[in-house]
């Protein structure tokens, strides 16, 4: 269905969302090749690098994309070093600041592998697309095999959220991470005595 709904010509990617065993994996990827998806996302345990591993080699050319539950840089190099993925999905909230995201950017470039952040939750997409523009601008100078996520939803929380158009991102004006959100919106979503929690009980 989704095939007849985007047509051939358009980018197919698949997400098992960490439910699947290595073999189960591998198994219904072989079955899913007919409809020429890009990639696999988190098919199975987000921390089996080996398992990752067996699985890029054995679905090929159907590429394998992980990173977003990677919680350190010492797990990405592991996986870099296993040839264990082919996209870089790593998340900014969940490594240990900008230093550590910096530090996964420059790994996967020496390893030639394009970092697609992970976006989504409150705020990413304001934090990636920083991200993605440092590995453009300052390291890789390449937009191949690159993509950003981007879910519309909870940036009207934010002073200066991101700004698509076309389908892309455009270059933030004002200085800084994009993350700095309305006084109110903090004040409001304060748990658990914020108003937010407070309409849920």
């Amino acid at each position: 269905m989704l095939r007849e709904e985007i047509g051939w010509d358009n980018v197919l990617m698949m997400d098992a969302n960490q439910v699947w065993e290595v073999d189960e994996t591998i198994t219904k990827m072989r079955r899913l090749a007919e409809f020429d998806p890009l990639w696999i996302e988190e098919p199975t345990s987000p921390d089996d690098i080996l398992g990752h591993a067996e699985i890029r080699h054995r679905v090929a050319p159907i590429g394998v994309a992980t990173g977003e539950h990677c919680q350190n840089k010492v797990m990405f190099k592991q996986f870099f070093q296993a040839d264990a993925i082919d996209y870089c999905q790593l998340d900014a909230a969940r490594l240990g600041g900008l230093n550590e995201v910096i530090l996964v950017v420059l790994m996967a470039a020496k390893f030639g592998v394009p970092i697609c952040p992970h976006g989504g939750g409150v705020g990413l997409c304001e934090y990636t697309q920083h991200i993605s523009l440092f590995d453009y601008i300052a390291v890789s100078g390449s937009l191949e095999g690159r993509v950003l996520e981007y879910v519309d939803h909870l940036h009207e929380h934010f002073i200066d959220p991101v700004v698509i158009h076309r389908g892309r991102y455009q270059v933030p004006d004002a200085p800084g991470y994009s993350i700095a959100m309305y006084p109110e919106s903090q004040v409001q979503h304060r748990f658990p005595e914020g108003a937010a929690w407070q309409e849920e009980a």
